[in-house]
């Protein structure tokens, strides 16, 4: 099991500065998003019991002492479902890894199934690897661990395990120092106040999404996403806050699935818009006027056309 101090601790004035690319892999809902997110120090990437919520790359950056971290969160590798959402998906993953200095290889704790599997052979063997045993939590014997472990390391020649709960600061903070040993020495590519790459309107239709997926459960298909319209910005008033016009339609691709989020008498979705537009006023501090409506387009996520003008990549 690995540790060390935390990262930057002890650095003498005009230390090397380090800074790597790190990429956060594995099976859907193994964590991964709720990683990136204790590891950012902020909500960036969206999470939900339904697999598949994470679909795009996400960067998440933090500067810690001489050091930069940047985080790259995947969608989870898809081996049961063949639509172009899912090959687009499996692109972005492995595309990924082609650019990283580091993998992160989550799995759950005393877990490794068929789909760990696959998500492991596709590791490129000239990257080191973390395993990160996540949801540690959940394991009551930790001397169990131990044959697991062995297993593991005869599965894949990883530079160091950690075992941790995204959830438990002091893991979090104890990843950091064992990730920063395997930085190479460079400039920093972001400036030291950023955290994601990704733009406000980006997280907005996250945001909505992930309320989108929580509140319709196992009812809704995965085949569903939402696309920001609008995103616009007044000006605040005088010592007020500024306010967010943001307009979203929420694509779906059966008339019964339009049924299902907007539920009896439209609750469903105006609860689905008043939640995300609460959390839209905490990660904007302002206003939010959030506009939601519910749009069928049957077959879309096996539309290459489709997938492009929805976002993704």
């Amino acid at each position: 099991m690995s540790g060390g101090p935390p990262p930057g601790a002890g650095l003498p004035a005009g230390s090397p500065r380090r800074c790597g690319l790190i990429a956060i892999v594995g099976r859907p809902n193994v964590g991964k998003s709720t990683l990136l997110n204790a590891l950012v120090g902020q909500k960036i990437s969206i999470t939900s019991r339904k697999a598949q919520t994470t679909r795009h790359r996400i960067t998440g950056v933090r500067s810690l002492g001489a050091s930069q971290f940047v985080f790259v969160d995947t969608p989870g590798f898809q081996t049961t479902h063949g639509t172009a959402l899912n090959r687009n998906l499996n692109r972005t993953v492995q595309a990924v890894l082609g650019d990283v200095d580091l993998v992160l290889f989550v799995v759950e704790a005393r877990r490794f199934g068929l789909a760990d599997a696959k998500v492991l052979n596709l590791l490129p063997p000239d990257k080191p690897v973390i395993l990160i045993a996540n949801k540690l939590d959940a394991v009551r014997q930790r001397t169990e661990m131990l044959p697991w472990l062995k297993d593991m390391q005869q599965r894949h020649p990883f530079v160091e395990f950690v075992p941790m709960s995204a959830r438990r600061e002091a893991d979090v903070q104890r990843l950091f120092a064992v990730v920063e040993r395997h930085l190479p020495e460079q400039e920093w590519l972001y400036d030291e106040s950023m955290l994601t790459d990704r733009s406000e309107r980006f997280l907005a239709g996250e945001i909505v999404r992930e309320k989108l997926f929580r509140l319709t459960g196992d009812e809704l298909p995965y085949t569903s996403t939402v696309v920001v319209e609008t995103f616009e910005e007044e000006g605040a008033k005088p010592r007020g806050r500024p306010l967010y016009r943001i307009g979203a339609t929420i694509v779906v691709e059966r008339d019964a699935h339009k049924g299902m989020v907007i539920g009896e008498g439209g609750e469903r979705l105006k609860r689905i818009g008043s939640e995300s537009r609460l959390e839209l006023e905490r990660l904007l501090d302002a206003r939010v006027f959030l506009e939601l409506w519910v749009k069928v387009r049957s077959g879309w996520a096996d539309d290459e056309a489709h997938l492009r003008s929805f976002g993704y990549e």
